[in-house]
Formats: C-alpha cells, sequence, structure tokens
C-alpha cells in the first residue's frame, strides 16, 4: 500500500496544492485522486499566475475577457472559477462520502483585500454564490483585519479556509473566529454547519532561519510550531465551549497543514508530510511533495499534542536569538504581501496576453 493511502487510513485528508487547466485536461488530477488518495485541493494567486504564465490553454478565455471589454481581475476569476468549479466536480464524490468533511477546492478572495474587511467579506460571499458549488472553500487571510471577515462569513453560510496562518497564536484567533461565527448561527437558530479549515504554513519557518541558528537546529523550528498549534487545536476540540457547539451539529473546524515542501536540499523530500501525520487534519502539498511521498514516504506514528520536546525546540531557537512570536507576524506579514505581488504580476500577465493575442488575431 501507498503511503499517501497510510496516511488516509490514519485519519488525514491528502490535498494538491496546485490547479492548472493542463491537469485537468490531461487526467491527471484523476490520476492522482485514484493512485495517490487526493480528496481535495488548494490554490493561490503565485499557483494561479504560474499556470497562466506557463501554459497556453487560458489563452482562449483571456482573448474573449479582452475583446468583451473585461478588466483582468473579472477575466481572472472567469478563467479560475471554471478550474474551480471542474476540480469541485471531481472531488464530489468524496464530499458527499465523507458528509461534506473532505472533498473541497479553495478559491482565494484579491489578496489586496487582506486589510479591508469589507471588501473581503463581499468577495467571499460574490465569489462563493459564483462558483455554485456546495464544496468550494473561499480563503481569507488569517490577519487581524481578517478576521472579522471570517466570522461574518461563516455566520453567511460561506465556507472559508482561513489562509496565512503562522502560529499558534494567529491560529488560535482564526478559530475563535470560526467559532464566533457558529455561535450567532446557533443563537440565530441556523443550521451550524458550515466547514472550515485553518491553514498553518510550516516550511517557511525553517527558510526564515536557515541562516541565522546553529547547524544542528536546522529544520526543527517549523515541526516545533507545528507540534504547538497542533497541541491548541486538540485543546479547543476538547473545551466546553466547541463541544457545546458540536451538541447543537457543528463540525470541527479542521486544522490544515501548509507550505508542506521541502525547501532545504539537506533535508527529505518528505520530511514535514512524515513528521505531520495527524488525524482529523489535512496536508496540502504540492505536486512533487505528492510523488516522492507516494513513491517512498513512509508513515510510522501519529502526532500527539503531548509531543514533550516542542517547548524544548523553541526554548532552543529563543536562546539562538529568534523571537518567535514577531517572526511569525512578520511571517504573516511576508506572506500577504507576497501574494499580492504574483496577484498584481498575473493581472499584469492576462492583461499582456490579452492585448496580444488580440493583436495578432
Amino acid at each position: 500500500m501507498k503511503a499517501t493511502a497510510l496516511l488516509r487510513d490514519l485519519g488525514q485528508s491528502l490535498w494538491l496544492d496546485n490547479i492548472t487547466r493542463d491537469l485537468l485536461n490531461n487526467g491527471t488530477l484523476e490520476h492522482y485522486i485514484d493512485d495517490l488518495s487526493i480528496t481535495g485541493l488548494t490554490s493561490n494567486p503565485t499557483i494561479f499566475d504560474h499556470a497562466v504564465k506557463n501554459s497556453a490553454a487560458y489563452d482562449s478565455a483571456i482573448l474573449d475577457g479582452s475583446r468583451r471589454g473585461k478588466s483582468g481581475e473579472a477575466v481572472f476569476f472567469d478563467l479560475a472559477l471554471k478550474d474551480i468549479t471542474r476540480a469541485a466536480d471531481l472531488f464530489r464524490p468524496a464530499y458527499d462520502r465523507t458528509n461534506g468533511v473532505d472533498g473541497w477546492v479553495s478559491l482565494e478572495v484579491p489578496p489586496s483585500f487582506a486589510y479591508d474587511m469589507t471588501k473581503t467579506l463581499a468577495a467571499a460571499k460574490d465569489l462563493f454564490a459564483r462558483a455554485a458549488r456546495p464544496n468550494v472553500f473561499i480563503k481569507i487571510p488569517g490577519t487581524v483585519e481578517g478576521l472579522p471577515a471570517i466570522e461574518e462569513a461563516i455566520f453567511a453560510g460561506v465556507p472559508i479556509n482561513v489562509t496565512l496562518l503562522f502560529s499558534s497564536d494567529q491560529y488560535v484567533a482564526a478559530a475563535e473566529a470560526y467559532l464566533r461565527g457558529i455561535e450567532r448561527r446557533i443563537a440565530a437558530g441556523l443550521k451550524p454547519v458550515v466547514e472550515s479549515v485553518a491553514s498553518v504554513f510550516i516550511s517557511r519557518w525553517d527558510v526564515a532561519v536557515a541562516n541565522k541558528v546553529p547547524e544542528h537546529l536546522r529544520g526543527q523550528l517549523g515541526i516545533a510550531v507545528a507540534g504547538k498549534v497542533y497541541r491548541s487545536y486538540q485543546a479547543l476540540l476538547r473545551s466546553p465551549r466547541w463541544q457545546r457547539a458540536y451538541n447543537f451539529g457543528a463540525h470541527a473546524q479542521r486544522l490544515l497543514w501548509a507550505s508542506t515542501g521541502t525547501k532545504d536540499p539537506g533535508l527529505p523530500d518528505t520530511y514535514y508530510v512524515r513528521a505531520l501525520a495527524a488525524p482529523l487534519t489535512v496536508n496540502t502539498m504540492p505536486e512533487a511533495t505528492l510523488i516522492a511521498f507516494g513513491d517512498h514516504g513512509e508513515v510510522d506514528r501519529a502526532m500527539s499534542p503531548d509531543q514533550p520536546d516542542v517547548e524544548d525546540v523553541l526554548r532552543r531557537f529563543s536562546e539562538a536569538g529568534i523571537d518567535i512570536d514577531a517572526l511569525g507576524l512578520e511571517l504573516q506579514n511576508d506572506g500577504a504581501k507576497s501574494f499580492v505581488k504574483s496577484w498584481i504580476e498575473l493581472m499584469d500577465v492576462i492583461s499582456a496576453k490579452g492585448a496580444e493575442l488580440a493583436r495578432v488575431g
């Protein structure tokens, strides 16, 4: 049995952190579903930027949008929603089989809205309505400004993938925003089942400190932070407040491990996937990581919320001069800026392609 199937049997969902029209057209995504146990998919502005730049599959849609006088953003969401809804249909059996727990795809609101609650909420409602699929998550960054939008979106019945979380404190704040939305639905007599995941980015921690700590600490910070987040996750799920919500019929907001591709060539290519095996969680991974884990990955044990070495490892990084709280905020801000940069580049690519295709067409 492949290691990807072993993770599935352990109770962890494996999602692909990529989408392109070529993946959909050539049957590769269906292959991943059938042979590598993939049950969901995530996207972000950087992924779409690369997809549009590196494929001619979007050219006809871009040309059509250009001829209709549509803005780059309008053209993008037309083509993105086409891909997202096709993927959602492929994952619909997993969604139905798990009663809505699994089988999701994710589409992000414009990242330039990360610090604007009103625009974020409006975009989330609009994109979910346009997708017209029950298994589409709308991604909202878990910034301080994004938290009220998350709560309001959940109250409005929009499934949310909270993205750009890095630390335990950021995760807890996002989880509480989700729960407030569910509690408001309960108080209003509404059905309290609105699915959500909280996406915590892992490998970027190790990239950030690679040249700032001794060699013996290499590759340890991301997993230690994940251990602390997992402890907080388990504590919240056991809390009376969450159990009250479950009693009214609510589902847990699942923890999602993001940024699990290995960026350090000195570490195994399945390093983070192996370390983050845990039931009632999701691991969304790049294609290369997924293929590597299916080929030679190992599943030896599940994470425990009581891992004794987590605090010790974090203490060692503090002693090496790493302010973990400050770094978590820096990583979140840098992540938001990176997605804005990719978004701007994507809009430029769409505009340039549209103009060029119109000229030669």
